[in-house]
């Protein structure tokens, strides 16, 4: 879990320094900041989409709609919010907040997409820690933007990296002959999508609930498995 520990000190690292940088900016830099780190959160998300090139599409088509429906069904997005209004309820004390924002919004940044996936099974089965090393650099300067606009809460995702990764490279042996091929190329284009997603809410153009979609990561290589089986 090297991999996971460092990625969680570059968000804690990331969040300081945004905080550091935020308070002397003002309001327009503060959303030119956020909106830098949407178009380059388009662009990332874009580049892993296109991975359906090397699979059937319909596997990432079914696993998003199908996805959508059952995060929707299960309210991924609406108990992420509620936990995150909890934490802002319990620190804010009647102030005005955006913890719940940022801790939504950061930790499906961070945890969204493949090297999450790869990366911590990666480190789990092999000890090697490249893949993380470098999602880590990406997530410390996110972090950075974040925090610079929407502030602490920025950090209270760092503990969601550490669940998420850290589950991932204890059970990675599970893993290790299933996310291959097509399997691999349908989870990674998902998780573009949903990354896509994302930027949609930075740049402020559309809040899709990508927490309801996040089932397609499990959904999209599934379909692959089974469509193998039959």
């Amino acid at each position: 879990m090297t991999g996971t520990f460092i990625n969680v000190g570059a968000v804690l690292a990331g969040t300081a320094i945004g905080l550091l940088v935020g308070e002397r900016l003002s309001e327009g830099a503060r959303q030119r900041v956020l909106a830098g780190l949407g178009l380059i959160t388009l662009v990332v998300g874009v580049d892993l989409a296109l991975a359906w090139r090397d699979t059937d599409p319909l596997y990432v088509l079914g696993g998003v709609l199908l996805g959508g429906l059952v995060g929707e069904a299960i309210g991924i997005e609406a108990w992420l919010g509620r936990l995150g209004d909890r934490i802002q309820a319990t620190v804010s004390r009647g102030e005005h907040s955006r913890v719940s924002e940022a801790f939504v919004t950061a930790s499906l940044l961070f945890c969204v997409g493949p090297l999450t996936v790869v990366g911590a099974i990666q480190d789990g089965l092999t000890g090697d820690y490249d893949a993380l090393a470098t999602k880590s650099m990406l997530d410390g300067f996110a972090s950075i933007a974040l925090a610079a606009t929407l502030g602490w809460g920025v950090a209270l995702a760092a503990g969601t990296v550490l669940v998420v990764q850290g589950a991932l490279s204890l059970a990675a042996g599970l893993f290790e002959d299933v996310l291959k091929g097509d399997a691999l190329s349908a989870l990674t284009s998902a998780g573009g999508i949903l990354i896509i997603g994302i930027s949609l809410k930075l740049l402020d153009l559309k809040d899709v609930r990508v927490g309801n979609f996040l089932p397609a990561l499990v959904i999209a290589p599934g379909l692959v498995g089974l469509a193998d089986l039959l």
